[in-house]
């Protein structure tokens, strides 16, 4: 490994350029020391690069030297020669230009500076980047160069970054990469001048704090005494749109920045870099904001929802970032129309999970195992590790824009929520409906734990094959049925996947109607390797059909088999013991690892002569997702919850609406879940979680007899064990100091505390304000393949410990597949971290990753061709909007979602579109605009106005429609219809002329002016719309629009009211219909112009009409005509009127006909022959194609795929050649 040397210095550009270089190149990132380098290698400078032996160990010194080999190791140098001369160019620029400039603090270096900051804002006006499309070298040099400047010196203090737009754009978009934010952190730009020496920085830096203070309160004082000239001087001409933005600039540094000019380019880090640290310091996100009491009621609602809490080890995958993106789109949406909203936050602490993290974590650095540290030291380890990172995934939710209220945020063992655990387990154990038995398990060798189902992967087999399995050097075959012969009259043939468990064999059964065995009633078969007699029992759970129609039942170790020993009364015999060793067997298989029994009996089998076969067989191992052990069903004592009752009540609010589940085709699960529910098993054989409180008794008084662990009599529960102590000596009528108690060791199943989750995080079981506000809550969103393991548990346990549904509805989002169809899969190389697609990530990146993980080298090798295969080029940066947007048009309420990465990428060029528009809109209002002080009609609004708010009034219908409906998608597709082919490609186009002409005269200027408040309306209308589903782009754009009314509208697009029907009630079915029909002729224009490569020349254009009204509605609009089919003069004409020689016809609609002037524009000889030699290619393509498909092999050897590929060519030439024919007839009756 090659070891990087440099500066401690917090401002040594230099060495920070190294770092952040290093950290481009995850696969080969030098390990990075700040101390000297060896004397021994004669490096006089840092940073140095000392290469490791496999590299030749060679040693770079300087910057641009070792910023160089580190920068072509990341792919980061240029991906050409071009490419790579200009990262030079401006490596060269960062060290002759900026460095001397930026060392000094004189007023001629200063000015010096601003000149060459100037001349890279020129270079950065059309560019996101200095080279290419993504971060190189130059982007890295130049941004460290100018580092010191932003932080320190006032040339680029706020003020004066307005005139630096680009530089600053592009400066912030570099330091929140996640690269640069590992090594610089969060980057403050400076606001006021830090006292800097004449000399160096580095001689500031020397000086004593309270010379620094000293200096820098005089500093004040003088830059006080200077603004306040400078205000005073400015106040009488300052506009109202500054005066707002003083306001604004006053709440948070980046809101400040909206003063200056949109950038040119749309840029989702520049973007998304600071609204959010601003949105919650406005308080925003909580429910008490803009009210004086939570408690007052709200004409408007309250809307309620808990987040599913992700586990404390958790980080984002895409089906996290679904699930906020609805989430946060929902809240967004019902904190804007009014309503007391509250999204509350929370942590799960994921026993298993967290325990096994922990676990490795000691093993790795310390060669120690939780035993050797003892239960209380481990739990301090955990503690521990929580705090430190535990907080992770909340900043990851923070990037995806959640608007939760941070304030409210728990963790589930926080004291308040273990209390609410503690309370509802000895509440539901002393009413018995948390009682103990000892039953089959599904239990982890590994982590010697009982496990949930949902902590089981069932891996599917098509055969044998070899699986690693935790303890074993060797892999293990799973996927085949072994036979044999169990001895009774003649023999008995049974089969198994799990030779190992015949050990533990108490019986075979047959089917009751199954004639080859009814000679066996009653008879005993002999077990191979002890002297147990085991029964034939005939039962209807067995299938004739599979096998020879005989089974083996092992009662103590499946599940099925459990059920028939109950049944008949079987001997339950367990032969395996906590960590997968054999008991309860005869040798040589005593002590045995179950895994190397299973060799064992296989051969001792053979050795009687009682095998019979080995047969491939597709099969469904369980697998531990935490551990990755083979699960075991095995026989343990448990803590359940009788669910019955419970049960019962959860399908009854469904079935009679007081709880309703979208979409309704999740219903049948629910039902079949819930009216066929089995006890919940709670106990866990962990050390991390909520410990039972429940106490084993043991009474010192001779005439109470010795209870055993299974007889729940001598289970007492209690908060503390002086509450258990009192319970014990109530019940077995004897003094406390009689009583002896035991803890249980056991830790309650993560689902129990996430069960009572939606009112333990309002301090049940005590009456608290929240409690009595929000709960019950409004909605339970989550994926449906949790909803028996978490929804219906909450709604049992809120039913059973509050009386109430813990919410109203629950609507279920769907699983998220990669583009096709496949499931997630670590191994497939698809998992996708969202955040990776919002900052975008090199192919390079994405198997760096995966050298990471904890794949074994063929997966690796497996996964990195699937990526290469999906994102041959890495996944470009697409942002969070963009992100959030592409999530919820996917949500079709299905069961699942392909996504494709393209699609997103497809919104974040929506998103430059929006800021496109919205930067030519702001230019059109002018810097003088004041928008009415409410959106109405005027009564001179034009035929696009009244169209374009005819379809602002429809869209914000179908937005209010379908966000009640939770159809995301005709959300989403109202939104984009609007914005780009209604707003940008129709009414932008067709007022250009007005404001063109707008100076002409006062009609002129008076059309304009209603013009703009009409496109006022749009944006403004249209980003609200938008904000909930992007809340970073929207609030951007509707920073730079002024107010209705400054005084009084609030000061985020967050908090501004939803656009409703009633407002926006100008939905007119006639000039939808009216500008349907004149877009067809439009396109039919358009069509006619492209035929004819009319690309520049505008041409007359007669419309002939089929009668007076038609004309008339031509001649209305045919300003909007002229401007959108880019024709000369638009000419209506009566069916009675003749159309001039010369034009070319195309039909629009039965109501109108197209008649394009071409006499005089085109050259007709020199298109028909150019027609004539497109004919004749066509012909020959044609004829090729026909032979091919004629001969005689064809449809043998040729693919099916191929064969309609050929077919579909044959038909494409057809319909062009038919074109080419008509448009020469067209061209010849114009000679």
């Amino acid at each position: 490994m090659a070891t990087l040397y440099v500066s401690p210095h917090p401002d040594d550009f230099r060495s920070l350029l190294a770092l952040i270089a290093a950290e481009f190149c995850p696969s080969s990132r030098p390990k990075a020391l700040t101390e000297d380098p060896p004397a021994s290698l004669n490096a006089r400078s840092r940073p140095t690069l000392v290469l490791g032996a496999g590299e030749g160990e060679s040693v770079l010194s300087g910057s641009s030297a070792v910023s160089w080999y580190l920068a072509l190791q990341g792919k980061r140098a240029g991906v050409d020669t071009k490419q790579q001369s200009q990262v030079w160019q401006w490596l060269s620029f960062a060290d002759n230009e900026l460095t001397p400039k930026v060392r000094g603090a004189s007023k001629y270096l200063l000015e010096h500076m601003m000149r060459v900051l100037k001349v890279l804002d020129q270079a950065l006006e059309p560019r996101t980047f200095l080279v290419g499309e993504s971060i190189t070298l130059a982007d890295m040099a130049v941004a460290t160069a100018v580092l010191l400047p932003f932080k320190y010196v006032r040339i680029c203090c706020l003020a004066d970054r307005t005139v630096l737009t680009n530089v600053t754009r592009w400066f912030l978009t570099c330091i929140n990469q996640p690269q640069f934010l590992k090594v610089l952190g969060k980057v403050t730009l400076c606001e006021k001048m830090v006292p800097v020496a004449p000399k160096t920085i580095a001689a500031a830096n020397a000086k004593t704090e309270a010379q620094l203070k000293k200096e820098a309160k005089k500093k004040e004082k003088l830059e006080k005494f200077q603004q306040k000239k400078e205000m005073e001087a400015k106040k009488k001409t300052k506009p109202p749109t500054e005066l707002l933005m003083s306001t604004l600039f006053s709440l948070s540094p980046l809101v400040s920045d909206v003063i200056s000019p949109l950038p040119d380019s749309y840029s989702p880090q520049y973007v998304e870099a600071a609204w959010y640290p601003w949105w919650e310091k406005q308080g925003f996100f909580k429910p008490e904001y803009g009210r004086k009491n939570i408690s007052d009621p709200n004409p408007r609602g309250m809307f309620m929802m808990c987040i599913p809490p992700p586990n404390v080890t958790g980080s984002l995958h895409l089906g996290h970032a679904l699930t906020n993106a609805i989430q946060d789109t929902l809240t967004r949406w019902h904190r804007m129309r009014g309503e007391t909203t509250l999204w509350n936050p929370g942590c799960d602490h994921a026993g298993i999970a967290t325990q096994v993290v922990v676990e490795k974590k000691l093993m790795r650095e310390r060669g120690m195992s939780r035993h050797d540290l003892g239960r209380e030291n481990f739990i301090q380890e955990v503690w521990k590790w929580k705090n430190e990172k535990g907080d992770r995934i909340y900043h990851q939710l923070k990037k995806l824009g959640s608007s939760l209220d941070w304030d409210r945020a728990c963790f589930t063992m926080d004291t308040k929520l273990s209390y609410a655990v503690q309370e509802a387990f000895i509440r539901m154990h002393d009413e018995g409906v948390i009682y103990r038995s000892k039953r089959l398990v599904n239990w982890s060798c590994s982590l010697n734990s009982a496990i949930s189902d949902i902590e089981v992967d069932k891996k599917e087999l098509t055969g044998r094959t070899l699986l690693p399995v935790p303890g074993y050097k060797e892999k293990v075959e799973f996927g085949v049925l072994v036979s044999f012969a169990y001895k009774v009259d003649g023999s008995v043939i049974v089969a198994t996947t799990r030779i190992e468990t015949m050990l533990g064999d108490s019986a075979v059964a047959v089917h009751p109607t199954d004639s080859r065995y009814q000679h066996l009633k009653g008879k005993m078969v002999l077990h191979p390797f002890c002297d147990r007699k085991m029964p034939i029992v005939f039962d209807d759970f067995v299938d004739m059909s599979f096998g020879t129609g005989a089974v083996k039942i092992t009662p103590a170790h499946d599940h099925n088999d459990y059920e028939v020993g109950e049944r008949h009364n079987l001997a339950f015999i367990n032969i395996l013991d906590e960590n997968g060793l054999l008991i309860n067997v005869p040798p040589p298989f005593l002590g045995m690892k179950r895994f190397e029994a299973r060799k064992a009996v296989l051969q001792a089998l053979k050795d009687r002569g009682q095998f019979k076969e080995i047969k491939d067989n597709p099969m469904v191992v369980p697998v531990c997702s935490r551990s990755k052990d083979i699960v075991e069903p095995l026989m343990k004592p448990q803590w359940y919850v009788s669910c019955a009752d419970m049960g019962k009540q959860a399908a009854d609010s469904v079935r009679e609406g007081r709880l309703k589940i979208i979409p309704d085709h999740h219903l049948k699960t629910w039902f079949n879940w819930m009216d066929n529910i089995r006890d919940w098993c709670i106990s866990r054989q962990l050390w991390w979680g909520h410990r039972i409180p429940a106490y084993f008794v043991t009474v010192n008084d001779p005439s109470v007899k010795p209870g055993e662990d299974m007889d729940g009599h001598y289970w007492v529960s209690g908060s503390t064990e002086e509450e258990a102590r009192e319970k014990a000596a109530k019940r077995f009528s004897v003094s406390t100091d009689k009583i002896t108690l035991r803890q249980d060791e056991d830790v309650l199943d993560t689902w129990f505390s996430s069960g009572i989750f939606p009112f333990s995080i309002f301090g049940w079981p005590n009456e608290t304000q929240d409690l009595n506000v929000f709960y019950p809550g409004t909605l339970l969103e989550t994926g449906h393949d949790i909803l028996f393991f978490w929804v219906a548990r909450m709604v049992m346990m809120g039913l059973k410990l509050t009386g109430k549904l813990p919410f109203k509805e629950v609507y279920l989002h769907a699983v998220v597949r990669d583009a096709h169809g496949r499931k997630m899969s670590k191994s497939l190389g698809n998992v996708i971290d969202p955040l990776d697609v919002i900052t975008g990530i090199s192919l390079e990146g994405l198997y760096a990753q995966l050298t990471d993980s904890n794949l074994d080298p063929i997966e690796v090798e497996k996964a990195k061709q699937g990526q290469k295969s999906d994102y041959p080029n890495g996944i470009p940066e697409c942002g969070t909007d963009a992100l959030r947007f592409a999530l919820c048009a996917y949500t079709s309420q299905g069961r699942d979602i392909n996504l494709d990465v393209n699609r997103i990428l497809g919104y974040r060029h929506f998103c430059n579109k929006l800021w496109n528009a919205v930067k030519f809109a702001m230019k059109t209002l002018g810097d003088n605009f004041v928008p009415s002080e409410k959106a109405q009609l005027c009564g001179e609004e034009s035929v696009s106005d009244r169209w374009i708010l005819s379809r602002l009034s429809a869209a914000v219908g179908l937005c209010d429609t379908a966000f009640k409906a939770y159809d995301f998608p005709a959300i989403t597709t109202a939104i984009y219809n609007f914005w780009l082919y209604e707003l940008c490609d129709v009414y932008l186009e067709s007022v250009k002329p007005v404001f063109s002409k707008a100076e002409e005269d006062s009609t002129s200027q008076r059309q304009a002016l209603v013009c703009r408040q009409t496109l006022y309306t749009c944006l403004e209308v249209g980003l609200r719309l938008l904000s909930p589903l992007m809340p970073f782009v929207s609030e951007e754009l509707y920073q730079r629009l002024p107010r209705r009314r400054p005084q009084s509208d609030p000061p985020s697009i967050t908090v501004t009211s939803y656009p409703d029907t009633e407002e926006f009630c100008w939905n007119s079915e006639e000039v939808d219909r009216d500008m349907e029909f004149i877009m067809t002729v439009v396109k039919t224009i358009r069509s006619l112009r492209a035929d004819y490569n009319l690309t520049k020349t505008r041409a007359d254009c007669y419309l002939q009409c089929i009668d007076s009204a038609t004309a008339s509605l031509v001649h209305k609009y045919s300003l909007q005509i002229q401007t959108l089919s880019y024709s000369q003069a638009i000419i209506p004409l009566t069916d009675n009127q003749p159309v001039p020689e010369g034009c070319a016809v195309a039909i629009a609609s039965d109501r109108c006909t197209v008649n394009l002037m071409l006499k005089g524009l085109i050259d007709v000889e020199k298109e028909v022959a150019k027609l004539m030699t497109k004919k004749g290619d066509l012909e020959k393509q044609m004829e090729k194609l026909r032979e091919k498909m004629a001969k005689g092999d064809y449809k043998e050897k040729v693919p099916v795929k191929v064969q309609e590929q050929d077919a579909e060519k044959l038909r494409q030439s057809q319909t062009e050649l038919e074109k080419v024919k008509e448009a020469m007839d067209n061209f010849r009756k114009m000679m």
